[in-house]
């Protein structure tokens, strides 16, 4: 899955090595993009990555080119902010469709000041914006979950490859034009399966009228941005129309049955580190807890270290 999915990527920038911008998301967003980053430039293609001086676990990786620019807040107010956000949102009651709510809005009010900070931080910075102009990228690779790559996408007027894995309003599924019937595809945070009964399905359905207008409040300090810098009057799910490839980091066998469009391909497992071989420590420890003949099966079957 992982070759396949950099290959496709190799094609889309170009037959030959090209120049990929890649702007990333803070988190496990970039646990799953960096071993593929790595690779496209490991494969000839000239990667860089651009991404805010101070963050919880973005950093430089191989074979690649990392751009910093500077953000208005150290790295203990950053943890500092993050703990108590998190306590926040670990704290909120979701026992009803009420709580689940208020725990929603407050999931989409820690986000958008997060990611003000973020684009304006970049944006403004006018010899960095200068630099990425001048070395006509052939494509970006981005984590929408983060606008800031969507506006930076559109200013310089690239080729979009979105990899995500589902966003906070719903985005996605509008951006992306794939069906989400609110009748048989539950909508995320309300905890239904696609079996609901009618009162489930109603309030799915707000749930889906509600959707709209948490994207206008999540966007709306960024699509503010946006239109400045565009000079014209748009908005990030707008933006997002116009990608060429959404890349889901998720697997159908995990999702609820919904139509996908073609631009849209689901690569589950790619937001995890790549695994370690097994050591025959760790593999006797291991042996300790389960069947001998268990055990003599697996070590028949695998070349251990």
């Amino acid at each position: 899955m992982n070759n396949c999915l950099v290959l496709s990527l190799c094609l889309v920038v170009s037959c030959r090595a090209g120049k990929l911008l890649v702007i990333p998301a803070d988190g496990s967003h970039w646990t799953g993009m960096k071993p593929l980053v790595e690779e496209l430039g490991r494969r000839g293609n000239q990667v860089v990555v651009v991404i805010p001086e101070v963050s919880g676990s973005l950093g430089p990786s191989e074979h690649t080119i990392t751009l910093t620019y500077p953000v208005p807040y150290t790295r203990t107010q950053l943890q500092t902010i993050q703990r108590a956000n998190l306590d926040t949102i670990m704290a909120s009651d979701t026992s009803n469709d009420i709580s689940r709510m208020w725990s929603y809005y407050q999931t989409l009010t820690v986000l958008r000041n997060y990611t003000r900070n973020n684009c304006d931080s970049l944006l403004s910075n006018q010899d960095m914006m200068q630099t990425l102009r001048e070395q006509a990228f052939d494509a970006i690779l981005t984590d929408p979950f983060e606008p800031l790559g969507v506006i930076v996408g559109a200013l310089l007027s690239l080729p979009a490859i979105y990899i995500q894995n589902g966003l906070p309003c719903g985005t996605d599924l509008e951006a992306s034009q794939c069906p989400s019937p609110p009748s048989y595809t539950p909508g995320r945070f309300t905890h239904f399966t696609d079996h609901m009964t009618l009162r489930q399905r109603s309030v799915n359905f707000l749930w889906a009228l509600l959707r709209p207008l948490a994207c206008r409040y999540l966007y709306s300090d960024v699509n503010v941005i946006a239109s400045e810098i565009l000079g014209r009057e748009t908005t990030i799910p707008e933006l997002m129309k116009k990608a060429s490839l959404w890349l889901e980091r998720n697997d159908f066998t995990f999702e609820f049955p919904r139509p996908l469009m073609p631009n849209l391909v689901m690569i589950g497992g790619m937001n995890f580190e790549e695994p370690n071989e097994l050591s025959s420590a760790r593999l006797q420890c291991f042996c300790i807890h389960v069947d001998c003949i268990h055990c003599k099966c697996c070590i028949g079957r695998h070349n251990w270290k």
